[in-house]
């Protein structure tokens, strides 16, 4: 009897990554790889998607049965009707502020879309530039319609920053009474079977005819699943950008925050500018990796940094104008990347904080997973600061992506 194999593709700012897992969940296979155009681009991830498929071993690609796709959450792309792109997505993190009386006034009580990061300010940009003839797509949603040459759908914690209501299960009523209406996805839920890969696709690389393409997730919902976290315990992604994110009984609405629902439970969540994607402006991963061990982390230092990656902050504040405080730089580029560290700790405290505000409690425990996660100085800085043990999960978050896959009805 041949095994049978569960695929997650998962999308983030510098390449993607692919996991596969046996009917026992165990990790048989992975490869990533970098964007050839840049993370804008909507043929670097068409181009990731036929390169990792192209070097998956034979006998995964005759017996994989399902495969899912998670990406960024809040990267929006335009496209024509059969779903060609029509320029460059706009980036999650990237502000959009013409809309702003026009959004307001389309989204009476929904604060959480009232911000220039969120996905209508994102659309309606889009619509300027290309007039409502298209459909405007997430990352995630489009990849997979990639698969399945159908760009119909959209799973619904994608688009919760366009405006789709969890609870409600609908877009805002003033949606309904614009000519843009036609642009928007269809509906689905995260984790569930949408059709079968598209035949032309799987026949030339040679892919199980009869895969299966599930709705697919957030990248940091991938990483949740992933981490397998504990309804007391907290989940820290340290990628290009920082989330936290918990358990919460009940949905709140607010400026910078996600609601989520992830396997039935809802979580609630944030995500920063901030993130190691700074770090990399300023050191090499080997640097960064020697700079750390000659780090002293009983001692902390005089600096006070705030390391955006560029201006603008989403959460724990809301402020497209905010600034990145990146000087002074002391000669020591062991004790900048000290200060560099302790500024991001202090994002991520504020980002809990905020988050208790919100839900009224902290977690118990914090799991940190991404690139981030492996530096054990940095583990230790951010103990200090938050006061919250903390552990790293080898996990990837394309692996959380395979699990939804297997999951999936």
């Amino acid at each position: 009897m041949p095994s049978e194999f569960f695929g997650g593709l998962d999308f983030g700012s510098s390449g993607a990554r692919i996991s596969i897992v046996d009917i026992k969940k165990k990790l048989i296979f992975a490869n990533s790889i970098s964007y050839s155009f840049g993370f804008k681009n909507p043929n670097s991830w068409s181009d990731c998607c036929e390169k990792l498929l192209d070097n998956l071993p034979s006998d995964i690609k005759s017996n994989i049965v399902k495969l899912a796709i998670s990406g960024t959450s809040g990267t929006l792309l335009a496209c024509n009707l059969r779903g060609e792109p029509l320029g460059e997505a706009i980036p999650y993190h990237q502000p959009c502020n013409e809309k702003k009386r026009y959004i307001e006034s389309l989204t009476i009580g929904e604060d959480h879309l009232q911000t220039p990061y969120s996905s209508i300010a994102k659309a309606l940009k889009l619509l300027d530039r290309h007039g409502d003839n298209i459909l405007l797509r997430h990352q995630s949603d489009w990849i997979t319609g990639w698969f399945l040459r159908d760009w119909s759908y959209g799973e619904e914690g994608n688009n919760i920053k366009l405006g789709w209501d969890l609870i409600k299960e609908s877009w805002p009523k003033n949606y309904l009474n614009n000519s843009w209406q036609k642009c928007l996805p269809i509906i689905i839920k995260s984790g569930v079977i949408i059709g079968q890969i598209d035949s032309e696709l799987a026949e030339k690389f040679q892919i199980n005819k009869k895969t299966l393409l599930i709705s697919g997730t957030t990248d940091s919902n991938a990483a949740f699943i992933a981490a397998d976290l504990k309804k007391e315990e907290g989940l820290t992604v340290l990628g290009t950008t920082m989330v936290v994110k918990k358990f919460i009984n009940n949905p709140v609405k607010a400026k910078g925050v996600t609601i989520h629902r992830v396997f039935g439970d809802w979580i609630c969540g944030g995500a920063s500018n901030a993130g190691c994607g700074v770090l990399s402006k300023f050191f090499s991963d080997i640097e960064i990796k020697e700079l750390s061990r000659q780090i002293n982390t009983t001692t902390k230092t005089s600096f006070n940094l705030l390391p955006l990656n560029s201006k603008g902050e989403r959460f724990p504040v809301n402020d497209p104008l905010l600034e990145p405080i990146l000087n002074p730089r002391p000669v020591s580029d062991s004790l900048y990347l000290h200060a560099l560290l302790e500024g991001l700790a202090r994002v991520e405290l504020k980002s809990w904080e905020k988050l208790c505000e919100l839900t009224g409690s902290l977690p118990k425990k914090i799991i940190t997973i991404g690139g981030g996660s492996k530096n054990p100085q940095w583990r230790k800085i951010r103990e200090k600061i938050i006061n919250i043990p903390i552990v790293s999960c080898n996990k990837t978050t394309s692996f959380g992506t395979a699990l939804l896959a297997y999951n999936s009805k």
